[in-house]
């Protein structure tokens, strides 16, 4: 499965006041969106999930990032675009859009459509026996929610 227990936090280490992992990752959330509409990316499709991992260091008590370790974006495409053309794409026209190239260094990991093809998407793709969708918008095990 490709299902994953994220948490987060308030911080000060962004404007939004959030974890700088999850600021990237909805940021290039909404960079997908915006490239498949605009027809930078012609050959995305809506589905899609992003998640990045980043480094920190210990300022006297401070976590303070200091370059981003893992970048992961599966993306729904159509049928007609290699996965060379996907990872390069998705490298230039989302990545460098949204992180800054201060975090990213040659030791940075990119998993680009890491499980290969993706053409079927959407609840019709994995919503599984019950038709539904696992949690994705949640503080997990960090925070409580119900």
């Amino acid at each position: 499965g490709d299902q994953g227990h994220m948490f987060g936090y308030a911080t000060d280490e962004t404007p939004e006041l959030m974890p700088l992992s999850h600021v990237l990752a909805t940021k290039l959330g909404a960079r997908l969106t915006e490239v498949r509409k605009n027809g930078t990316c012609p050959w995305l499709r809506p589905d899609g999930k992003t998640q990045v991992t980043v480094e920190y260091y210990n300022d006297d008590g401070a976590m303070v990032p200091i370059r981003v370790h893992t970048v992961l974006i599966s993306t729904q495409h159509d049928e007609t675009v290699t996965n060379d053309e996907i990872a390069a794409d998705l490298k230039e026209h989302v990545i460098k859009a949204v992180i800054p190239e201060k975090y990213l260094d040659e030791k940075t990991i990119f998993h680009l459509n890491p499980s290969g093809r993706f053409v079927i998407g959407g609840p019709h793709g994995d919503a599984g026996l019950t038709g539904r969708k696992i949690i994705i918008d949640t503080y997990g095990g960090w925070g409580a929610h119900g």
